[in-house]
């Protein structure tokens, strides 16, 4: 954990270190996750050496605390946003896998007996608003207005096939609560503009607010708009033409969130308001995603596709500049909101840690030290047949079943942080202790039906 003496004086002072959030200081809630963005793919991270310029993202990171070993839940969208739905693991949430509108590549369904993260906050006041992609649910009752959002305006399905006309495979998913529409304009500059009109909206009533915005940038295909890429071209020749469209299409999505903080801004909501921003999981390598030294791919359960960006801001609670090291992951953001939001988490059920602790006062890391966490994906086609691929991380170790056809591999993380030496044959006591582990969370999410009946 990085704080300076200045940044404990002000946690001091202004007595952040406070253990709840009385009614009047509940915060606003803005949730923005991007979809499929490298871990070193925004400059905070990437310090401006892999060609993409996001100053606006970068402005939640060095106003608040940047998350340095934060994992999403799955190498995939679906399950990733299940568990930040949930509070749970994703197959605990009945999403191992892609959730598809094609029922023979279809490899989740959300459980309908779970009160959804949104449904929490609307029971403890807040209004509840979603922008953006959903893809946990293609009909009722898997859908946003379903599972307690006020408002939903945006996209139920996995990916546009064209960020235009945002169509997959001919079917159009794009809603406004339960009404189809078909809204002309680039899905990212669509998706920006509802967020800044609810920003507006939700900001001038007395309750607090949640608003969930998920964009689809940078997922493919890498579309990004003409004058984007134009200015990308024009400013970094030295970039691949494929860079190029990468590095615009984030730009442009970044861009979009200055126009939300400016609108917080102006709004008058800023010191009243956290806002979080995070990926669902790793970038796509060979769409020229950069996830920095860390093995792997979107996809993969190795860290490439499972470490990803995390940043919070809440200027009158959390200190600029900050930096932590704790091991963490999506679900924890369930029970860190709800906590927040002035919830008992005694009254609920969650496989995540609230992050309440570390944002209140950054020194407190003995709550998430030696952590056991689980990833799982599962899959179709030749690669996977059905079959899940998984990781299970317990402090400095981690277990890596990368396909369902090959032997685990053990990694040591603090000696080899980017997976490169195999220790099964050296370690064969700590592997067998990790498959012991992984197989106890492979049975737990055995008990819930993850296919639509």
């Amino acid at each position: 954990m990085t704080m300076t003496k200045s940044h404990l004086a002000v946690f001091l002072i202004l007595g952040y270190a406070t253990s709840t959030y009385s009614e009047e200081k509940r915060p606003n809630i803005i949730f923005i996750m991007a979809d499929d963005l490298g871990r070193n793919d925004i400059s905070f991270y990437g310090e401006n050496k892999n060609g993409v310029e996001t100053p606006n993202i970068d402005r939640i990171f060095r106003s608040g605390i940047a998350f340095q070993n934060f994992h999403a839940n799955s190498p995939v969208c679906s399950p990733t946003r299940a568990a930040l739905m949930t509070g749970l693991y994703p197959d605990r949430a009945g999403v191992p896998g892609v959730v598809r509108q094609d029922q023979a590549e279809n490899w989740g369904h959300l459980r309908h007996d779970l009160k959804l993260l949104p449904s929490q906050l609307k029971s403890l006041g807040y209004q509840t608003s979603m922008i953006g992609k959903w893809h946990l649910g293609y009909e009722s009752p898997n859908i946003p207005n379903d599972r307690g959002f006020d408002h939903f305006h945006g996209f139920l399905g996995d990916m546009m096939d064209d960020y235009e006309t945002h169509l997959r495979i001919g079917k159009n998913w794009m809603r406004h609560n339960l009404e189809e529409i078909q809204p002309k304009g680039h899905a990212t500059d669509l998706f920006t503009s509802w967020a800044v009109d609810e920003v507006k909206s939700l900001s001038s009533k007395a309750q607090p607010f949640f608003l969930y915005l998920a964009y689809n940038a940078p997922h493919a295909p890498i579309q990004p708009g003409l004058s984007w890429l134009d200015k990308v071209r024009k400013s970094r020749p030295e970039l691949t033409e494929k860079r190029a469209k990468l590095a615009a299409l984030i730009e442009q999505m970044d861009d979009g969130i200055g126009q939300i903080l400016d609108t917080v801004k102006s709004s008058g909501i800023e010191n009243k308001t956290l806002i979080v921003f995070t990926s669902d999981n790793g970038g796509q390598l060979n769409l020229s995603a950069d996830n920095g030294p860390w093995r792997g791919s979107k996809g993969q359960t190795f860290d490439g596709g499972l470490r990803v960006v995390c940043g919070a801001t809440w200027p009158t609670h959390i200190p600029a500049g900050l930096k932590t090291h704790i091991t963490s992951a999506t679900f924890d953001w369930y029970p860190t909101l709800i906590e927040m939001a002035g919830g008992d988490l005694s009254k609920i059920s969650s496989d995540g840690k609230s992050l309440q602790p570390v944002l209140e006062n950054p020194s407190n890391i003995a709550p998430y030290e030696n952590r056991e966490l689980y990833f799982v994906r599962r899959e179709g086609g030749l690669p996977y047949s059905g079959k899940t691929i998984e990781a299970l991380r317990l402090g400095d170790w981690k277990i890596v079943l990368n396909t369902p056809f090959e032997p685990a591999q053990l990694f040591h993380l603090r000696d080899d942080p980017f997976e490169t030496r195999d220790l099964s044959d050296d370690q064969p006591i700590k592997k067998r202790e990790l498959i012991q582990r992984l197989q106890y969370h492979i049975q737990r999410g055995g008990q819930i039906t993850w296919q639509i009946k």
